[in-house]
This record gives structure tokens, C-alpha cells and sequence, in this order.
């Protein structure tokens, strides 16, 4: 089977640039770029279903995987807690964040009324070329899902909900989405079954569709019944990796 295209115009999930302090350079190598690359790693892993809900995020183990000090570390630990994807405690240290049934409940309700409007927008909004770079990210889903690329589809299928943000140009939204779907992934990871993920792609196609045809009814209902099927298939989960497998960076 052809690799999936890449669509290197579509925006992801991943955490952005703005997210560190820029109190410092922010040049290669500088501590806040080595603390946004710790941010970056240990949210993408959570995105990617590598780093589970209570995983213990050792201060001096991930400072002698990225080689640096620990108070890079601590920088890039308390900016995660702020965006509420670890939990940071005396005793206890820095874990991944083990939201609560009420929590998962809180962001999908903000979901689904952030994006019911999104999505009316867009279906009178998107032009042809939009709705182009929606397949290519659809046919890049498909590709995901029939290679059982577990991370690779998780991602792709986060993305979708960004995508569409960033192409009615709304900044804001988009990174508000991007929080909301980090902290989605984790509540997944800790409450979603073995979720159907050509079930969600099937619908990404079907609401693509009601886009194109400019059928704005349709596209809210798909989209609010998408986010239902997601949020109705939470239930308690999984696993603990070992974190210098996850997080250590590729030579």
C-alpha cells in the first residue's frame, strides 16, 4: 500500500511555540527552546496513547534523557500542570493527570458547544480548496487506520477538529482546540474502550461531506453526534510504560 500523503499545511494538535515564557532566548539549544521540546515530547506522547493517565514523571529521569538541568524540567513540568495535562505534587511529585469522570464530562460539554458553532460556520464558509485539504487529511486518516498505526491515526484524528479551526482562521479557536483535544486524548486514554477508530473516520467522511454540500443542519448534527459517540464509549482503563522509552529523543 502507497504511504499516506503528507499535508504539511494542516495544523496539529502538537503544543505551539507560544506556549513557553519567552522571558529567555528562544534560540536552538536555549532553555526555554529545551524546555518547550520537553513540553512538546510529553504532550505528543500523551496525545499518542504512549504515556498512560498516572504515569510518574521523574524530574532527574527526564532531565538525564533530554540532558539538561532540573530546572529546565521544572519549567516544562509547571507549564504542563498549568495546562492541566500532569499534576504536580509535594509528596508525590509530577504525574501524568488522571482526570475525572466529572472533568471528562466538563470537556466535552465546552467541545461540543465550541464546535457546533465551528461547524455551521464552516459549512458557509469553506471554499472548494478547503474541502480538498480535507480529503487529503481524510485520505491520510484512512491510510492511518488500515495500517493500525495506533498513534499515527490517534493523532490524525485529533487533527481533524483542528483543521477545521484554522481554516476559518480563528487563531484562538484552534488553540483553544488544541488544549481541549491534549486533554481529550488523555481522558481517552484513562476512560475510552477500544474505540472504533474507522467508526470516527467514517464520520470525519460523512461530515466532509454535509461541508461540501454546504448543509449546515447536517454537519452541526453530525459533528454533535460524533462528539457523543466518542464521549459515550468512556470507561475506566490501562497501563504504565516505562518513561525513558517514551519520551527519549531519536539519535
Amino acid at each position: 500500500m502507497p504511504p499516506p500523503r503528507s499535508s504539511p499545511a494542516l495544523p496539529s494538535i502538537r503544543p505551539s511555540r507560544k506556549q513557553v515564557p519567552r522571558a529567555a532566548s528562544s534560540a536552538p539549544g536555549s532553555p526555554v527552546d529545551t524546555a518547550q521540546r520537553i513540553i512538546e515530547s510529553i504532550t505528543t506522547a500523551i496525545v499518542e496513547r504512549r504515556l498512560m493517565p498516572g504515569t510518574k514523571l521523574a524530574e532527574q529521569k527526564i532531565a538525564d534523557i533530554f540532558q539538561v538541568s532540573r530546572t529546565i524540567v521544572r519549567q516544562a513540568l509547571h507549564q504542563l500542570s498549568r495546562d492541566k495535562l500532569i499534576t504536580l505534587e509535594k509528596a508525590r511529585g509530577a504525574r501524568v493527570a488522571q482526570p475525572s469522570v466529572e472533568e471528562a464530562r466538563q470537556v466535552f460539554e465546552v467541545r461540543h458547544m465550541l464546535e457546533s458553532s465551528m461547524i455551521r460556520r464552516a459549512a458557509l464558509e469553506l471554499t472548494p480548496a478547503h474541502i480538498v485539504r480535507l480529503r487529503a487529511h481524510l485520505d491520510d486518516e484512512r491510510a492511518a487506520v488500515q495500517r493500525t498505526d495506533v498513534s499515527g491515526r490517534t493523532r490524525l484524528l485529533a487533527d481533524f477538529h483542528v483543521v477545521l479551526a484554522s481554516m476559518l482562521g480563528n487563531d484562538t479557536l484552534a488553540d483553544i482546540l488544541r488544549d481541549l483535544l491534549s486533554r481529550s486524548s488523555l481522558i481517552s486514554l484513562m476512560y475510552q474502550s477500544a474505540h472504533s477508530a474507522e467508526h470516527s473516520y467514517a464520520e470525519h467522511v460523512a461530515i466532509v461531506d454535509a461541508l461540501e454540500r454546504r448543509d449546515a443542519r447536517a454537519a452541526v448534527q453530525l459533528m454533535g453526534e460524533h462528539l457523543q459517540h466518542v464521549e459515550h464509549n468512556l470507561q475506566t482503563l490501562p497501563r504504565i510504560p516505562d518513561l525513558e522509552s517514551v519520551l527519549r529523543p531519536e539519535k
